[in-house]
């Protein structure tokens, strides 16, 4: 039968309709139209709100008194169901939505991943849905420690990759943890929120409720992935819904939101003797959607009943994101960029996409210092117990050797990248009760080292308004007493943050280390490797160029052959088209050499601000807490607490929220 446009449904060939209104009578007589009024309710996790649409009132009681013109109007209202079901089917083909015929237990199971039939719909009296993402799992996102912000909107953009990004290839929801094999046999322990997984139990247990999960995944992608993680949980769901192709009549979506409205206004419809909804969602603005949705329901339900009203509770979960291993996290996405590499290679010309790279923006080269020694450094700091904490910020993580990439002299000189090397503290000072530091000296003390802050010392603490670069300034050190003093390791690394950018084979080492071309410097003789920057975070005496180097620390102007742009090998001390920087291929882990090649010591960390501020216009300072680049220990894996789902795109202005993703 050809569905009417919502013009045609109301045309006069449809007074047939409204012919046979009479016989509909005996079906309303039973109730009173106020009895057939119902309250909608919206919630939060923290309070409700009950608006009721229209409020039950006495007026029943004043029919039989009616004049006839009230007559009129009444049997007006007795005859509108036939009326209202045409502008119901009217309302259902202009916005996509199956003909109630079509609402059926047996066409709602078409909706679900799962085989097994739904309960009869006579047996239902409240619906139970819950999100998946950040709501009953903890995904993972991509990590802001680890991206810039626009990396993180290309990754969560399903129209950059050919494989879809981040929340379209099922390898990064497959590797949770320690992978789908491991986390499989443990029902992927420590992932779930628990809470919620509670109330899904509770919702399982209840006989006239329906438990449905609901996700904007694919179902050709996660189908699959998803029922082995809720079976291994232990969920039985009655119905299972991800975001097919196209609905089961052939309806496609314009987005995740559509598809879920979609989805519940065919559950609301099938299941009509029940008379509660809960949805269970992480997402603001998806909350805010389904409140919208639910309200417009429900008005469309008082004015043209299909079921009737029923009480609609969006309840908000708290943000539970995680983020994967860091060393799985690149693994996983140099995978992803080389298969969508390889796809766009075989597209025709005129459809070619762009072809990616993993780059790597270098902030600063020192020596790093570990977690437990950073801690106990910062003990050292004699800082007043009246200081307020929320002006300080704590470092004691890094010894500076120089700004941004190391030249290869100077890199040769401190021993390469890994290198380790011994500090002894020796004494502690402060200036202008702003910045604290502590006096170093090498072990043994005719080590060679090198650094670019006129003295040897590592930064503990800095007050809101102070600068690394301060702590130069500092001339009276006050010596440690001996059971104070303490010896600790350092490893040469890197203090860097990744991004996605075009792959240009035209582009050079040097060049690939700048996300921002515009703001590369432009060198020219004893000039070069300047070492100011907007955050003058640990910056030398650049006029004098006052290296600290040598078996005593002494002053000197440091090696001179650091090669200009434009060299044979394209400057940076000979780090040109050769250098060891491309991350091209994570399948690399033996060193390609000491220079820093693949398998280079580099420490991520929360370098970037919140995604969705403004980015630093230089480095940051060097990490805060703990590394797990280059320096052998574990890197931090699991779930972490999360402060607000990070944006993508900064930087791009994309605005790219990665709650629009998944």
């Amino acid at each position: 039968m050809r569905r009417l446009s919502p013009i045609e449904a109301l045309k006069p060939q449809a007074s047939g309709l409204r012919r046979q209104a009479p016989a509909a009578l005996p079906h309303w007589r039973g109730s009173s139209i106020h009895q057939r009024q119902q309250t909608c309710t919206f919630t939060t996790s923290s309070r409700k709100t009950r608006a009721n649409l229209i409020s039950p009132t006495a007026s029943t009681r004043i029919l039989p008194t009616q004049t006839p013109s009230c007559l009129l109007a009444a049997a007006a209202r007795i005859r509108s169901p036939s009326v209202s079901s045409a502008m119901a089917t009217a309302y259902s083909a202009y916005h996509g939505a199956a003909a109630p015929s079509q609402f059926t237990v047996t066409a709602l199971g078409r909706w679900s991943v799962l085989s097994h039939p739904l309960p009869a719909a006579e047996n239902i009296k409240v619906l139970h849905v819950y999100d998946f993402d950040n709501t009953l799992f903890k995904t993972p996102l991509p990590n802001p420690a680890l991206w810039n912000g626009p990396t993180i909107g290309t990754l969560s953009n399903q129209e950059a990759f050919v494989n879809g990004g981040w929340w379209h290839d099922s390898r990064i929801l497959a590797s949770t943890g320690e992978g789908i094999d491991t986390e499989e046999k443990r029902a992927w322990d420590g992932w779930w929120n628990e809470k919620i997984v509670e109330l899904v139990r509770l919702s399982i247990k209840q006989k006239d409720a329906l438990c449905v999960l609901l996700t904007g995944r694919s179902e050709r992608g996660f189908a699959e992935l998803i029922n082995k993680m809720v079976t291994a949980k232990g969920l039985e769901f009655d119905m299972m819904g991800l975001k097919p192709q196209v609905s089961p009549t052939n309806q496609r979506f314009q987005s995740t939101m559509h598809f879920k409205q979609l989805f519940l206004e065919a559950l609301m419809e099938t299941y009509k003797h029940a008379d509660e909804i809960r949805v269970y969602e992480d997402r603001p603005k998806h909350t805010k959607g389904f409140r919208d949705f639910f309200a417009e329901y429900n008005r469309r339900q008082n004015v043209a009943p299909t079921r009737g009203p029923l009480t609609a509770e969006v309840i908000q979960v708290a943000d539970t994101a995680a983020t994967l291993d860091p060393v799985v996290e690149v693994a996983e996405i140099q995978h992803m960029i080389n298969t969508h590499n390889e796809m766009v290679s075989k597209q025709p010309k005129h459809l070619h996409q762009t072809r990616f790279r993993i780059k790597k923006t270098v902030f600063f080269t020192g020596y790093m210092i570990g977690p437990d020694d950073s801690k106990k450094l910062i003990k050292l700091a004699q800082i007043p117990q009246s200081m307020p904490q929320h002006e300080l910020k704590y470092h004691g993580n890094n010894i500076l050797i120089c700004p941004r990439p190391c030249p290869a002299s100077i890199l040769e000189k401190v021993g390469g990248m890994g290198s380790k090397m011994k500090w002894e503290v020796t004494g502690i000072a402060s200036f202008e009760n702003k910045i604290w530091a502590a006096q170093l000296r090498p072990v043994p003390q005719h080590a060679k080292f090198h650094t670019d802050n006129p003295g040897l010392f590592v930064v503990l603490a800095l007050r809101k308004g102070a600068r690394p670069m301060d702590a130069g300034k500092i001339q009276n050190w006050q010596p440690l007493l001996p059971d104070r003093s303490f010896t600790f390791e350092t490893v040469v690394g890197e203090k860097v943050i990744l991004r996605i950018e075009k792959d240009d084979p035209q582009e050079g080492e040097y060049e690939s280390l700048f996300a921002n071309k515009s703001a590369k410097r432009k060198h020219n003789g004893d000039d070069d490797w300047n070492p100011r920057n907007a955050q003058g975070h640990y910056s030398g005496r650049n006029e004098s160029r006052g290296y600290h180097s040598g078996s005593r620390g002494g002053r000197g102007r440091g090696n001179t052959n650091r090669g200009h742009r434009g060299n044979a090998r394209g400057g940076r001390g000979g780090r040109g088209r050769g250098g060891g920087y491309n991350y091209r291929s994570l399948d690399d882990v033996e060193p390609k050499n000491q220079q820093g090649g693949y398998n280079s010591q580099v420490d991520y960390d929360d370098v970037y601000p919140m995604i969705g501020q403004n980015a630093p216009p230089s480095a940051p300072t060097g990490p805060s807490q703990g590394h797990f680049g280059g320096r052998g220990q574990k890197p931090p894996r699991g779930p972490a607490a999360s402060h607000g789902r990070p944006m993508g795109g900064n930087g791009a202005n994309n605005g790219s929220d990665l709650q629009n993703y998944y």
